[in-house]
C-alpha cells in the first residue's frame, strides 16, 4: 500500500511505507511515543465521514506535515511543532508525514491510498 499524491494529472507517491490507524486505540496513539519515523511514511487515520478533527502533538518529539482530506481532496494542510503544535479541520481521513514531505501538497489537490 502506498500514499499517491495527484495533482493536475501528474501522480507522485507521497510515502511508501503506509500504516493505517483503524482502531479506537492506534487512532488515540497516534505517533505519540515514537522517536522518529522514516522519510517515504505516513500515518493514515480513515473516519469514514467528515467531521472537525484535532491533531495534537503532546509526546511526540519531532515535526510532522499533516493533511486533512475530504473524499481523497486536501482540504488543509499545517506543519506541527513537536510537543506543542495542535490543528484542527473538518476532514473524513487524516494523514502525517515526516516534515516536508508535503511541501508540494495544496489544498485541492488529491491524495489517496492506493494497493
Amino acid at each position: 500500500m502506498r500514499l499517491e499524491h495527484r495533482r493536475d494529472g501528474t501522480r507522485r507517491t507521497l510515502a511508501s511505507d503506509v500504516d493505517v490507524a483503524d482502531t479506537f486505540l492506534s487512532k488515540a496513539r497516534g505517533l505519540m511515543f515514537r522517536r522518529s519515523i522514516p522519510d517515504g511514511y505516513a500515518l493514515v487515520f480513515p473516519f469514514g465521514t467528515s467531521g472537525k478533527r484535532d491533531l495534537h502533538m503532546v509526546f511526540v518529539p519531532f515535526d510532522i506535515d499533516a493533511l486533512w482530506l475530504v473524499d481523497d481532496e486536501v482540504v488543509a494542510k499545517k506543519r506541527l511543532c513537536a510537543w506543542r503544535g495542535v490543528g484542527i479541520e473538518t476532514a473524513d481521513t487524516v494523514v502525517e508525514l515526516p516534515a516536508g514531505a508535503a511541501e508540494d501538497v495544496e489544498p485541492g489537490d488529491t491524495v489517496r491510498l492506493v494497493d
